[in-house]
């Protein structure tokens, strides 16, 4: 069977393809393969067998390798204890203590499938122990949520009523007057300010002589005040509000406790996901007991707040993911590696660009650890076309690189594998500024997630 028709199969099954919109056949080039069959440490296989070395590791969820052993034995372990039980299991206990004593913010903690619903659940809770309804979050942080009150805020708001739309405001991270703003235009009206740490834009001030680095250094640093993050505790402070720091790609990437504990700010409450359990199905809200007892049901008399109900956010096999990857993190400096990976990735890619005098329009934006990749054309403008064209030659070379999120397996034999493809790749960008994209291009550009029209 071809991949052609693997596609058409996917789209009559499942809509759009895939069952979260960044596997979209719109995210790849056309030669990538239509689907993925196994994977094992840094590499993927296709249906026909060809293996891929792979830069998306389940959508960033992946920070050990694909069939961690010291993960895959304790969810093994896992299966022969029902996996699903009538009460609360002890795995679930020993999983939700763990995070608690792990992280600096987290006094209490419910778990879940997915990073939509814990961080719904936190917009909740804001919205129940403030009594206001208004939520901010930035422009310049993509996803937060597939609940209405988050995507009413983008170009996707099909099918969202407009009041539930107008229940969500826009800043601009980095601009704490434009935070400031809304505040003022919404006194006592705002519940919460939800937002990521960090993404490619540096909380930092610009002057910051540690950024990018790994470790806790923000928050002896001279500068600490003007910290973007500790400016938006001080204004939600101020103005009662609850901040909701959205952690569930940097937490377990940019270090083990958070990117809060990196830059020393404590949140109200966080949501987690993604690296936490090496790809398994495993998210967590957690944060001060104050706003997350509000959930509970031992407080004799006290109204209700029906925060999180999920029959299989606690299961065995999530939980037991969950703490064989924090085994992992206990003997080894996974997030140490990823940031020395990544600047060892930039150091091979801005060598070899410059040499193939692709330099200013093949750019990584942000820190080694969270490096993102903009292709530009001829103009420097940035371009859906040249972004499948460097996709396309990077697959024909043996490797898939829809973003930037190497893992532990990543190491020497697939840095030197990428360089490789790295070269080949430049050469026909370079050419491609030349002759134009569509000489060298054999399928359509790639689309951003978040469009109004197909």
């Amino acid at each position: 069977m071809t991949d052609d028709d693997l596609r058409r199969r996917l789209q009559r099954a499942i809509p759009g393809g895939a069952h979260t919109y960044s596997r979209g056949i719109d995210q790849f080039p056309s030669n990538a393969p239509a689907l993925l069959v196994r994977g094992h440490g840094a590499y993927v296989w296709d249906a026909d067998g060809n293996r891929y070395l792979d830069y998306g590791m389940g959508l960033r969820s992946v920070s050990l390798g694909y069939g961690r052993p010291e993960v895959v034995d304790r969810v093994r372990s896992a299966l022969d204890l029902g996996n699903n039980l009538t009460m609360s299991s002890m795995l679930e206990l020993e999983a939700a203590e763990y995070l608690i004593e792990l992280i600096d913010s987290v006094d209490m903690v419910k778990f879940a499938k997915h990073g939509s619903t814990v961080t719904t659940g936190a917009v909740k809770l804001a919205r129940g122990a403030t009594g206001r309804s208004l939520v901010c979050v930035t422009r310049q942080h993509p996803f937060h949520s597939f609940d209405d009150w988050f995507i009413g805020s983008t170009v996707m708001s099909r099918g969202i009523p407009e009041e539930v739309k107008a229940g969500t405001l826009r800043f601009d991270y980095g601009d704490i007057a434009s935070l400031q703003a809304l505040f003022t235009a919404h006194p006592g009206e705002i519940a919460a300010v939800v937002l990521e740490p960090a993404v490619t834009a540096s909380p930092c001030p610009k002057a910051c002589p540690s950024w990018p680095s790994h470790g806790p250094a923000c928050g002896s640093c001279a500068n600490h005040q003007e910290n973007f993050l500790v400016q938006v505790r001080r204004l939600c402070d101020q103005q009662g509000a609850l901040m909701i720091l959205d952690e569930i790609i940097t937490a377990f990437r940019w270090h083990t406790k958070g990117a809060q504990h990196q830059f020393g700010v404590i949140p109200d409450l966080s949501t987690f996901g993604k690296g936490m359990a090496n790809g398994f199905a495993m998210a967590a809200l957690g944060g001060k007991r104050e706003y997350m007892d509000l959930g509970g049901i031992h407080k004799e008399g006290a109204e209700r707040l029906f925060l999180m109900s999920t029959t299989h956010g606690p299961e065995m096999v999530g939980t037991a993911a969950f703490l064989g990857t924090m085994q992992v993190y206990e003997s080894v400096d996974v997030c140490g590696h990823l940031w020395d990976f990544g600047a060892a990735f930039r150091r091979s890619w801005d060598r070899l660009a410059a040499s193939h005098g692709v330099g200013d329009y093949l750019v990584l934006e942000g820190p080694s650890v969270s490096l993102s990749i903009v292709a530009r054309d001829a103009a420097g403008e940035p371009s859906g076309h040249f972004k499948a064209l460097f996709a396309q030659e990077m697959v024909r070379a043996g490797v898939l690189m829809p973003w930037l999120a190497p893992s532990l397996a990543h190491g020497d034999t697939e840095l030197e594998l990428t360089e490789r493809a790295l070269d080949s790749t430049f050469q026909v960008y370079a050419k491609a500024l030349a002759d134009g994209p569509e000489t060298y291009l054999e399928g359509p550009p790639l689309k951003p997630v978040f469009r109004r029209n197909n």
